[in-house]
Formats: C-alpha cells, structure tokens, sequence
C-alpha cells in the first residue's frame, strides 16, 4: 500500500544483495497496440514516411536480444 499511496519503492533483498524492486505504479504506458494506432492515423508525407521507415530498419538492426529473456 506505501509504495502506492506514499509513492514509495522498496528494494527486495537476498543476503543482503538486491534481487527486486518494488515500485509505484503511477506511469503512463503505451502498449503496442496503442502506438500502432496512432501510427495508423498519421498521415505523413511519401518522403518523410520513407525517412522514418528507414530510422526504424535501422534501429531494429542495432537492436540486440537481451542474455536473459526474463530481464
């Protein structure tokens, strides 16, 4: 309840090592699904539709898979 109502965190401990934190949820989030709607409704210019198709393959490419999927 603290971390809610007090906007709190709280860091989880395992021998004395920080294994979790626990934190107030009170950010704004975008889901996938929210941003491909929006991107639906924009209506850009050839060129510039282009140009950022090209900024997103780009960084997709730069992109690298984490060690561990569960981080």
């Amino acid at each position: 309840n603290r971390a809610r109502y007090q906007n709190v965190t709280f860091v989880l401990l395992k021998n004395g090592e920080p294994v979790a934190r626990l934190v107030p949820d009170n950010e704004k989030v975008c889901a996938g699904r929210d941003l491909a709607e929006a991107l639906a409704k924009t209506d850009l210019p050839e060129n510039e539709a282009r140009a950022w198709h090209r900024d997103l393959e780009a960084a997709r490419k730069s992109l690298k898979a984490p060690a561990d999927k569960w981080r």
